[in-house]
């Protein structure tokens, strides 16, 4: 899941190094953080937060396939 968010996120940013993915793991939640650069926030967001509600869609349909909760959050 964690790849899959930094594959994700480093295709529509300027600057693909300073892309960091977190990994938190719960009980049956896993939370992951996404940091990107500060030029690059409103490319991961996307008009109305379109963007963001997408990768949040594809990390809930990989999540419900192993049983867990994934919950991402975007880091400034």
């Amino acid at each position: 899941m964690k790849a899959l968010i930094e594959m994700i996120a480093k295709s529509l940013v300027d600057v693909p190094d300073e892309v960091t993915v977190s990994e938190v793991d719960g009980d049956k939640v896993t939370v992951y953080g996404l940091r990107v650069a500060s030029g690059d926030l409103g490319k991961v967001i996307g008009k109305q937060g379109n963007t963001a509600r997408a990768i949040r869609t594809i990390l809930n349909a990989a999540g419900n396939k192993s049983g867990r909760r994934c919950v991402l959050e975007i880091l400034e």
